[in-house]
């Protein structure tokens, strides 16, 4: 329960009036004046705008929790976590499974919290909006930061050329000394120098200067050939899944240079869109047809199915090599190395990876094809923050079309400069950024208009 000494009196009234007695008459009003006083005749109004803010329809605000969906259930816990107000409340990836709309609602929630909040996140907007410090882990100690995360992420590459500069001239001094030690050592008038620049040596305490542990990946989207100015053509599409309409009559010309954000408030909206133009699916009705010069690659949300042998890695990615050239092992291990798979990582077994991993691998393989086109369907999942950092700027870099879907705030923000919204009454379609988008009053409107159901 949210707040349970709140449920606890609540409880006792509810026993001690259903077994009703003049002597215990005086014990409910004590119980009364402690509930009153936290505000309990307010919380069951309390509870369900909270659910509501939180994505969970007045409907099933009375459903049995063994009877809500996974992404339901993340969101009650979710609300049960802030409800009971606590002095310091834990959250471990608080975002995850959540809209833009609700995230945009935790955050305001969170921003104004009046107590300690301790989170754990990978999504760098809600870190800005929320934190005031930054608790950073490396190097084997946790160094603390005032501040959001934009400044700890500035404050901490600033710190860590300061720190390779620092390596570079301890090393090179270290270097220095060890030469003149050997060149002296056996000489006689030379010892007495050469066994103080040793002492000296040692006072470099060269192996305490650590290298930072983040690991940040070479992501680099590069085309085979540049397209025409065709790329995308969607006349009509419709689909729908176990007989609820997803979207419907969605017509789209993607053009060259577009980087499109697609989004739906429901996530199977786009999915069920990717799988359609790359031919995974059969749409409903309408057509699509791709352009002459395109050439497209596709990261599924699901992407099991790429991970089902016990190929190495190596092995694995050779699967998408078209040339001689691009089968040599040290061609495929450029790729796999530039997503950190170096030395004997390159040989693991693909079918034991790690989510994170498994994107990796992907992304590898989506390097490897230089594809004029991509399609990204929740990207960011399972990364890692330096990851999600180097793969967001190798995107505002692509020179190619995209069409992308991502709960990454930061990452719709940076990259896009087109939004396109699948609702079950058509699309709604802008050249604009994702933040305006979201922030225009007619928009929504708009939005809210095209998401009611129709008589």
């Amino acid at each position: 329960m949210g707040n349970k000494p709140l449920f606890d009196i609540k409880t006792q009234i509810d026993a001690l009036y259903a077994d009703y007695t003049d002597e215990n008459a005086e014990k409910i009003g004590e119980l009364q004046v402690q509930f009153e006083e936290m505000d309990g005749w307010n919380a069951d109004s309390n509870a369900a705008s909270m659910l509501s803010n939180l994505g969970i329809k007045e409907e099933f605000h009375y459903t049995l929790m063994a009877d809500l969906d996974g992404k339901q259930k993340v969101r009650v816990l979710l609300a049960q976590a802030l409800f009971g107000n606590p002095d310091v409340l834990i959250m471990d990836e608080p975002t995850n499974d959540l809209d833009y709309e609700t995230i945009s609602w935790l955050e305001n929630f969170l921003a104004n919290y009046d107590n300690c909040v301790i989170v754990v996140s990978h999504d760098r907007h809600f870190l800005d909006a929320v934190c005031t410090h930054i608790s950073d882990i490396d190097f084997g100690k946790i160094n603390h930061y005032s501040g959001n995360y934009t400044f700890w992420y500035e404050s901490s590459q600033l710190a860590a050329r300061q720190h390779a500069q620092q390596n570079k001239k301890a090393e090179e001094k270290k270097k220095e000394l060890e030469e003149f030690i050997r060149r002296f050592s056996a000489n006689v008038a030379k010892s007495k120098q050469a066994t103080s620049r040793k002492k000296m040596i040692e006072k470099l305490n060269i192996g305490d200067i650590r290298r930072t542990s983040r690991r940040y990946p070479a992501i680099i989207f590069e085309r085979e050939r540049e397209a025409g100015d065709q790329i995308l053509n969607i006349e009509g599409l419709t689909a729908s899944l176990e007989g609820e309409l997803l979207f419907k009559d969605i017509d789209l010309n993607l053009a060259k240079g577009d980087k499109v954000v697609v989004f739906s408030r429901d996530s199977r909206a786009t999915t069920a869109f990717y799988q359609i133009i790359n031919n995974n699916e059969k749409a409903d009705a309408g057509e699509f047809a791709w352009g002459v010069t395109t050439t497209q690659s596709y990261l599924p949300l699901d992407n099991s199915e790429f991970f089902e042998n016990d190929l190495s890695l190596v092995d694995w990615l050779r699967q998408w090599a078209t040339t001689e050239e691009e089968r040599e092992e040290v061609h495929i291990r450029g790729f796999l190395g530039k997503m950190i798979f170096s030395g004997e990582e390159a040989l693991k077994k693909s079918n034991v990876l790690s989510g994170g991993e498994k994107v990796r691998c992907m992304l590898s393989r989506m390097m490897m094809v230089r594809a004029n086109v991509l399609m990204l369907d929740e990207p960011t999942n399972h990364l890692d923050l330096e990851s999600i950092t180097a793969f967001n700027n190798s995107l505002k870099n692509f020179k190619g079309s995209m069409l992308f879907t991502t709960h990454d705030h930061e990452f719709a923000q940076t990259v896009a400069n087109r939004v396109v919204e699948l609702t079950p009454n058509g699309v709604i379609d802008r050249y604009t950024t994702f933040d305006e988008y979201m922030q225009d009053k007619k928009i929504k409107e708009l939005r809210d208009k095209m998401y009611t159901v129709k008589a």
